[in-house]
């Protein structure tokens, strides 16, 4: 039989020292102000890492029994600044994304200025072709850093970006996009799983037949394989981008924004 034991393990100093917690007592200092004084933690919180556009004027109102509930009234603030804008004065040239494709030599390293101005080019292209803030888009990507590029650059847009997963058929897309009356799809040539690709264009096509309220079709060219391309709805991203500004104003957000 084993016996139950509890051991007390303490990490490395070097990785303590990169840590946000010194010690398990400094996390328990600032838990337990978590649960006295919430709304000074959370305001704490929220100056300390969030870039804000605008500040807020108070961090909670409403209640929780009638779920009428607002969190930092007034805050102005955009996804995209924070997950990128906010890097660049001090590590533009690191690695914001490390990605690996289905073979070990195929590698990219994403900087952060690299993201901010693919994400902008993106931004500028959905925006030339109508989408705007409040706008639903379906991400129907690979597994690829132009997926991360199309949520970020809906959300500099204001854009509402809801991701159907890759390996579902052209039906389950179709009432996805429906569901949410998307204006527009971003989507990839094809896939590859392993040795396998995966027609995303024609099935993303075969969708949107009977999906009235799309009005593009954005293909990113991954294989660069030939695929069905309809000049009526269809937009070449990988061109286009190419063509764009690496520079987009990002709209500003209320805090409750979706």
């Amino acid at each position: 039989m084993y016996k139950n034991t509890i051991s007390k393990i303490s990490p490395p100093a070097n990785v303590v020292s990169k840590s946000y917690f010194s010690s398990y007592e400094k996390y328990m200092e600032l838990y337990k102000k978590s649960i006295s004084s919430p709304n000074t933690f959370w305001k704490e919180q929220a100056k300390k890492h969030i870039s804000w556009i605008e500040s807020f004027t108070s961090v909670f109102s409403g209640s929780f029994e009638t779920g009428n509930i607002s969190w930092f009234k007034d805050g102005k603030l955009n996804v995209s600044v924070q997950c990128i804008d906010r890097h660049l004065e001090t590590r533009s040239v690191q690695t914001a994304i490390l990605w690996e494709g289905d073979e070990p030599s195929d590698i990219k390293r994403i900087s952060y200025q690299e993201l901010h101005d693919k994400v902008c080019q993106l931004a500028n292209v959905l925006k030339k072709h109508g989408i705007k803030k409040g706008d639903r888009v379906a991400l129907y990507m690979p597994m690829i850093p132009e997926a991360v590029y199309a949520m970020l650059a809906c959300a500099r847009i204001g854009a509402i970006h809801s991701v159907v997963f890759a390996g579902f058929s052209a039906e389950a897309l179709r009432e996805r996009i429906l569901d949410s009356a998307c204006k527009a799809v971003i989507t990839a040539d094809e896939g590859r799983r392993g040795q396998k690709r995966i027609p995303l264009k024609s099935l993303v096509d075969e969708a949107v037949q009977s999906c009235d309220c799309v009005e593009h079709v954005f293909m990113h060219r991954h294989t660069n394989d030939d695929v069905p391309f309809n000049d009526s709805i269809d937009v070449d991203l990988s061109q286009l981008m190419k063509k764009e500004d690496i520079f987009f104003e990002p709209e500003i957000m209320d805090s409750e924004d979706p």
